[in-house]
């Protein structure tokens, strides 16, 4: 066992000891046990839990019924009893028998990573379409479970675990849970189909989406409210951020695109989770560019940067043109910030400085941008100026007998949208 310090905290709900499973398999996956146990301990303090102690155990498969040997379970119990623990926080999910066995043996809260997560997020919710999405996570991943989780919804009247839907809804029979499943479908349906129809109504005022992706606490929400003067929620814990929120951003050029903030992604992030999420996700699929905000100070950088890149492909949206901003600089080791890459689309920044603000800005209008054009404009093409204006940026006008010539550095996400329409005049690209 290894004793775990931390911060004292305030109104703490839940005495833990974290406990981890190293398979055969979770070695293959290439995850660092160790890596995702600390991001554990972090997230169970974001949930309000007080970690009192970790307990690992490696074996070639779990135990079906245990899902840790039986000996281990005795370990686990006696530290439980030692320490005055309250629950017991697996690093794996648990089938609901693993978790009845272990509750009855252990006569705590048993409470899995895809749980706690969960959990976070129920706290976290506060728009309408937030709650219906975690809501409809929660009995998705509770409803094939509900044997096991009897006791641990009696056992304590708050804490991690009872969030969201509640006692009352979860102790009501299988057809009830299902029934208000297929209400929530309805519901996040409705509220999908709003979100989809804002998004096309943005794309047929032209506006330029830029997303911001990156793993939990990256520093995602502080740079958008540093680059548009937004009042985003900043807080340094796992996923402070749930809602998506846009803002309007002005590039150096003076020209506007909308920028939007994306929950954080997280390794083992709960498939019924992404899936209740896959509208809000969708805001990356959905835009022109995509900045992947990495938290270049994080030992697990790395790892992280392959998840989020991973989720990007679920989502279909690996192909997206990127930039990569390695943020938090300013907490870097020297060494540390010595090894970042920096190729092209890579940047090492911080948020709180201003010069690297400006970079971003900078790099996005780089990206955004097709170069040079020079466009030629029948006089009585009158119809084709504002086309012109809004495709991109004009440098320079002039008269020539009947025609006007711009030269324009283009945007490359607005000359898709609308450049069809001057395909006919260009004079010469660069």
């Amino acid at each position: 066992m290894t004793n775990i310090t931390h911060d004292t905290r305030t109104e703490i709900e839940d005495k833990a000891v974290l406990v981890s499973l190293v398979t055969d398999a979770v070695k293959r996956t290439g995850i660092n046990p160790e890596h995702s146990l600390q991001e554990l301990v972090q997230l169970a303090e974001t949930a309000g839990v007080e970690v009192l102690d970790v307990i690992t155990q490696n074996r070639e498969v779990p135990d079906s019924k245990w899902f840790i040997g039986k000996g281990k379970v005795e370990e686990l119990r006696m530290a439980i009893d030692g320490l005055g623990a309250t629950t017991a926080i697996f690093d794996q999910e648990l089938s609901g028998a693993q978790v009845r066995n272990l509750e009855e043996s252990l006569d705590v809260k048993i409470i899995d990573r895809t749980q706690l997560i969960l959990d976070i997020f129920a706290q976290r919710a506060k728009t309408r379409e937030g709650i219906i999405q975690v809501e409809l996570a929660q009995l998705t991943y509770l409803l094939p479970r509900l044997s096991g989780h009897g006791n641990n919804l009696s056992r304590l009247g708050a804490g991690i675990g009872t969030r969201g839907p509640g006692e009352s809804k979860l102790e009501t029979d299988r057809r009830h849970i299902r029934d208000r499943i297929s209400d929530l479908k309805r519901q996040l349906d409705e509220v999908t189909r709003h979100r989809t129809l804002h998004r096309e109504r943005r794309k047929k005022s032209g506006a330029v989406q830029v997303a911001l992706v990156g793993y939990t606490n990256a520093g995602k929400s502080t740079l958008l409210n540093r680059l548009t003067a937004a009042d985003v929620y900043i807080e340094n814990q796992l996923f402070a951020t749930l809602d998506p929120t846009s803002r309007v951003l002005e590039l150096p050029s003076g020209k506007e695109v909308v920028l939007t903030d994306t929950v954080g992604f997280i390794q083992n992030l709960p498939h019924d989770l992404v899936a209740a999420f896959r509208a809000t996700l969708e805001e990356a699929n959905e835009a022109d560019l995509i900045l992947h905000v990495v938290d270049a100070s994080s030992p697990m950088r790395d790892e992280q940067m392959a998840v989020v890149q991973s989720i990007l492909q679920d989502l279909g949206a690996a192909d997206k043109p990127q930039i990569v901003l390695f943020n938090k600089k300013d907490a870097c080791e020297p060494g540390q910030l010595e090894m970042l890459p920096t190729g092209e689309g890579q940047l090492k920044i911080s948020a709180y400085v201003d010069e690297d603000l400006e970079s971003v800005r900078e790099a996005i209008q780089d990206r955004l941008s097709g170069g040079n054009v020079t466009f030629r404009i029948p006089a009585d093409r009158g119809d084709l100026n504002s086309v012109v204006y809004r495709v991109g940026d004009v440098l320079e006008q002039s008269f020539d007998e009947n025609d006007i010539l711009y030269e324009v550095r283009i945007n490359k996400a607005d000359y898709e949208k609308m450049g069809y329409l001057l395909h006919d005049y260009v004079q010469n690209g660069s």
